[in-house]
């Protein structure tokens, strides 16, 4: 089979587009969902009334703020490393207290989007213009290795957003065992968990009644058209996203509503849908305060602080490496 065969790729968007829409089931990574499009219609999905993730870790943070500072910033300077910085619209809140403060630090945000990052750092030369920001630009897995050159002293690394819900458990355990082996004994981790709650109340907040979610998931067919000369018709495509309870997890789907070929240029190959056939875009998992312990446990931290919104809609954890003494 001539698709089979292909090896050679210019980058990883085609390389993982290809092997997502050969395999079966069908998937692609959310990861791509992230181009400017993405950026913006992820930006109107966080202020969706629906959408309660964004809020309640606002909220969190604008509560705990000179806490957080505190604990920051007690013995001495630091780095504060962020994955999936986005717009930093949440973060934000923190490093206006940090710097008020004048805490000596240096923020540094990773995101796979360069449109994201360049958004974020042109905001914050006009409202912090002597913030020493080290923007990175790449997958997690790239600056992964990065990481461990920020020894100078130490750092503290953000993953919010309830990010870490998009990994299987298994990957978000590898992610975090990787995190920790970066850690030193002063360094911490500080990760944003969306919490079990009513199975409707986490449905509504993925399927909003404006179909923003739904464009979102959509733009990556779009982006394909785009980048890689695909001929994707989204209107064959319905968006549907369904939360299992036992699992803990939404699991959101493109359904091709016909049957049809969709050929992609830069690839030279035909993606073929059976009526009904889904392509798997993205999970994202919910905690309860056991599954993050034995996240944790697994991964190799420890949890040293927990910070909650009023009605323990979402939870924002801070861990230190438990093999570091």
């Amino acid at each position: 089979m001539k698709n089979a065969r292909r090896r050679s790729f210019n980058n990883d968007f085609e390389a993982d587009v290809f092997a997502g829409l050969n395999a079966n089931p069908k998937h692609l990574n959310s990861k791509y969902f992230y181009d400017a499009q993405g950026d913006a219609l992820f930006q109107k999905i966080m202020a969706l009334s629906e959408y309660y993730l964004c809020a309640r870790e606002f909220d969190i943070i604008e509560a705990n703020k000179r806490k957080m500072a505190e604990l920051f910033s007690a013995g001495g300077g630091f780095d504060l490393v962020e994955f999936g910085a986005g717009d930093g619209k949440k973060t934000k809140v923190l490093l206006r207290h940090l710097h008020a403060r004048q805490v000596d630090f240096k923020y540094c945000p990773v995101d796979i989007s360069e449109n994201a990052v360049q958004q974020l750092c042109d905001s914050l030369k006009q409202t912090l213009p002597d913030l020493r920001v080290e923007p990175h630009i790449g997958t997690y897995a790239q600056v992964l290795t990065k990481l461990a050159d920020y020894r100078e002293r130490k750092k503290l690394i953000l993953f919010l957003g309830s990010n870490i819900g998009n990994f299987t458990l298994d990957a978000a355990v590898s992610f975090l065992q990787q995190i920790r082996a970066s850690m030193g004994r002063d360094d911490r981790l500080l990760v944003g968990f969306d919490q079990k709650k009513h199975p409707q109340r986490i449905l509504d907040a993925y399927r909003d009644k404006a179909g923003v979610t739904e464009a979102f998931n959509k733009n990556l067919l779009r982006r394909m058209n785009r980048e890689l000369g695909a001929h994707f018709d989204p209107d064959t495509f319905v968006y549907w996203p369904v939360y299992q309870p036992e699992e803990s997890v939404i699991k959101s789907y493109l359904v091709s509503k016909i049957a049809q070929q969709v050929y992609i240029e830069a690839l030279d190959f035909k993606a073929c849908f059976q009526p009904w056939e889904s392509i798997h875009t993205e999970n994202s998992q919910k905690f309860d305060d056991p599954s993050i312990r034995q996240l944790a446990q697994q991964a190799g931290l420890v949890v040293t602080e927990v910070f909650s919104d009023a009605n323990s809609d979402y939870r924002n954890y801070i861990f230190r490496n438990s093999l570091v003494i």
